[in-house]
Order: C-alpha cells, then structure tokens, then sequence
C-alpha cells in the first residue's frame, strides 16, 4: 500500500488539507497527517479559518523510509512554520532523493526554501513573487516536475489529490475515485 506524510502546522489551509487527506485516502493511500513538536495543542492543529484537525502522530517520529512522498498543503501561515522547521526541511531533501514531493497553494516557499523546488511549478498566485523562482506555470492546476508535483489552492485541491493517487496507485484507481466523486473538472 502507498504512504503519504502530510505535515501540518497552526495556520494550515484547512481546505487543501482534508481535501488531499480524504482524496488519497479513498484511492487506497495510506495517509499519515503530522504535527509539529512545537504545536502547543499537541496533535491539535489549527487551521487558517478556524478548523481544528486531530493529526495522528508527531512529525519527530516520522522516518521517510516509511513513506513513499510528503505533501504539503498551504496556507501563509502554516506555510511559513513548515519552512522554519528543521526536521520539515530535512525531510524534504530526503525525499528529494529517491521519492515524490508534493506541495500546494503557498506551500512550495517551502519547497523553495529546502531547495527542492523543481523546474517547472505552480502555488497560489499570490505566492509567485515571494517563491520567486523561475518555472512558474499558471497555466496548469497540477504540475509535475520529475519527483515534485505543485498546485495552485484550494479550488484545485481535489485535482491535486487525483494526480497523487494516479503516480502511486495507478490510472485505473484514480479514474474509480473520480467517478466515485462525479469530477470531471480534473
């Protein structure tokens, strides 16, 4: 079975975030979502709007070895707490390596940041300039980029969700998830 990390951080969009978990989750995906050692609610996350999400385990305990991409969805502030953390950017160059990378929304800052960003991307339109790397692609909700897969917010979401069960699980697992959803704007 695949595995996913999907890292959270107080002012996380809320949107991104249960969107991607619920999508990849219904293709089969294992999804792990984990907290920072350094959330004052423990497991608790906060969300930009208000939303609490439980998450289910600490990212000190995660080990890439057991998962098969991190993904990382926006939000400004949540964004900037993941691009502060050590053991976030350090995960980020390990799956870099020899696995697959996913951000959305804002969240490729981080990307960026850990210098793993790829050639090719897409982020929220706001966040262009302050990522300012070149390759920005705002002609696609999804871009894949060798290992690194970007989309753009909230609206694209769910597509981004599709593309992740597609490269881990497969075409035919991603079609029945997006009939099982009626989708066709993916």
């Amino acid at each position: 079975m695949a595995s996913v990390v999907l890292p959270l951080a107080k002012g996380f969009e809320e949107l991104e975030a249960v969107a991607l978990i619920d999508v990849m989750r219904r293709g089969g995906i294992d999804v792990r979502v984990a907290y920072l050692e350094d959330e004052l609610q423990g497991n608790l996350v906060l969300g930009a709007n208000g939303i609490t999400i439980q998450a289910d385990t600490s990212l000190k305990n995660i080990i890439s070895d057991d998962f098969d991409m991190i993904v990382l969805p926006g939000g400004w502030d949540g964004t900037y707490a993941l691009a502060e953390n050590a053991r976030v950017l350090e995960l980020l160059k390990e799956f870099k390596k020899n696995k697959i990378v996913g951000a959305m929304c804002a969240a490729p800052f981080v990307l960026k940041k850990a210098g793993v960003l790829g050639n090719e991307y897409t982020c929220y339109p706001g966040a262009k300039d302050e990522i300012d790397h070149p390759g920005y692609r705002e002609d696609s909700k999804v871009v894949s980029d060798g290992n690194i897969i970007t989309s753009r917010g909230s609206g694209t979401a769910v597509c981004f969700g599709l593309a992740i069960v597609e490269r881990l699980v497969g075409q035919e697992t991603m079609q029945a998830v997006k009939d099982g959803m009626l989708l066709d704007y993916c």
